[in-house]
C-alpha cells in the first residue's frame, strides 16, 4: 500500500492544513524578525548611552570608576546607620546626594578625589549625620582639595556654614591620575574649593607643610575643631602624631575621620589607632564606613 504522503488524494486533502502551517510559520518568522530588529535597535541605543556614561564615570583621571551599584549602596546604608544612628531612609538620601556631588565636582575640578566611590561617599554622608558641634573643620592631607570642597557642600546642606583649615605639603608634584596627572599646588586647591559654591571656599586657610612641622602646628592650634579629617601620611608614626593633634584640638563631641582604616595597603593606619586607643585616648571609636574609621571626641 502506497504511503499516505505519496497518495495524490491524501495530498489534496492535506494541502489546506499544510498551507495553514506555512502561513503560521511565516507569521511567526515575521514577528520574530521584528522582535530581533527591535532588540538590535535597543542594544545599539544602550551602547551609545553606555559610551556617554562611561566618559563621565569611568576610571580615566581618577583612582577607579564611579559606577555605583545597588549592592554598594545597600552596604553603605547599613554602615552609615550603624555609625550615626540615622534612619535607613535618611542615610540613603544623603549617600545619593554625596554620590551626585562626587560626580559633579570631579567633572568640573582639577585632579580627583582619592579612594573608592564607596569610601568617598561614605565619608561625605557620615560627617554631617554626626552633627558636628562646631563649624570649624580641619583637614590634614588634602591633595587637590576636591574632597574638602565636597565636604563643604554636604555640611552646607546640613545647615552648617563651615570654616575650613587645610594642612598639606602642597609640594607641586605631578600625581598620577589614570592616564593624566594634576599638580598638587595651592592655586589648584583654591580653584577646586571655589566649587563648593559659598564663601567657605574663598576664606579657607591653607597651611603649607606637614602636620608635624612646628610652624604649622602653632598656626593650626589657634582654635578647636568640630570636624577633623586625617588623610595625611599613612605611616604608623605619622598617624599616631595626627591622632594626638586631633585629641588636642577637637572640641567635645567632634567628629574625627580617620582615612584608610581597614585598607590593606595602609596597615599603619589601623595599627596606630589600635595603639592610641590601648594607651588611653579621649577619642571613642564609633565604627567603620567603607575604609574609614569614625571617632567621637569625649
Amino acid at each position: 500500500m502506497p504511503s499516505l504522503l505519496s497518495n495524490r488524494l491524501a495530498k489534496r486533502m492535506l494541502r489546506p492544513a499544510f498551507s495553514l502551517v506555512e502561513q503560521r510559520l511565516e507569521r511567526a518568522t515575521t514577528a520574530l524578525q521584528a522582535d530581533l530588529d527591535a532588540l538590535h535597535h535597543e542594544v545599539a541605543d544602550l551602547r551609545r548611552q553606555s559610551y556617554g556614561l562611561g566618559l563621565l564615570l569611568d576610571h580615566a583621571g581618577r583612582d577607579g570608576h564611579r559606577m555605583a551599584t545597588a549592592t554598594q549602596l545597600d552596604t553603605l546604608v547599613r554602615e552609615v546607620t550603624s555609625v550615626t544612628g540615622a534612619s535607613c531612609e535618611h542615610a540613603r538620601r544623603d549617600l545619593t546626594v554625596a554620590y551626585r556631588t562626587v560626580v559633579a565636582l570631579e567633572a568640573l575640578g582639577v585632579g580627583r578625589m582619592a579612594g573608592s566611590t564607596s569610601d568617598i561617599c561614605g565619608k561625605l554622608a557620615t560627617v554631617p549625620l554626626l552633627a558636628p558641634p562646631s563649624e570649624e573643620v580641619l583637614e590634614i592631607g588634602t591633595q587637590h582639595g576636591l574632597f574638602a570642597a565636597a565636604l563643604m557642600r554636604m555640611l552646607h546642606r546640613a545647615g552648617v556654614e563651615p570654616r575650613l583649615t587645610v594642612v598639606d605639603p602642597l609640594a607641586g608634584a605631578q600625581v598620577p591620575t589614570g592616564t593624566a596627572s594634576a599638580p598638587v599646588r595651592e592655586d589648584v586647591v583654591r580653584a577646586n574649593l571655589t566649587l563648593c559654591g559659598s564663601r567657605s571656599g574663598a576664606r579657607a586657610r591653607l597651611l603649607q607643610g606637614g602636620s608635624g612641622d612646628a610652624g604649622v602646628r602653632a598656626r593650626v592650634g589657634d582654635r578647636q575643631y568640630g570636624v577633623v579629617v586625617l588623610a595625611g601620611d599613612p605611616a604608623m608614626a605619622a598617624v599616631l602624631s595626627d591622632l594626638r593633634i586631633a585629641e588636642e584640638l577637637a572640641v567635645e563631641g567632634a567628629a574625627i575621620v580617620l582615612d584608610g582604616h581597614g585598607d590593606d595597603s595602609r596597615p599603619g593606619v589601623g595599627e596606630a589607632l589600635a595603639k592610641r586607643v590601648a594607651d588611653g585616648s579621649r577619642l571613642r571609636i564609633l565604627g567603620v564606613v567603607g575604609a574609614t574609621a569614625f571617632l567621637r571626641a569625649g
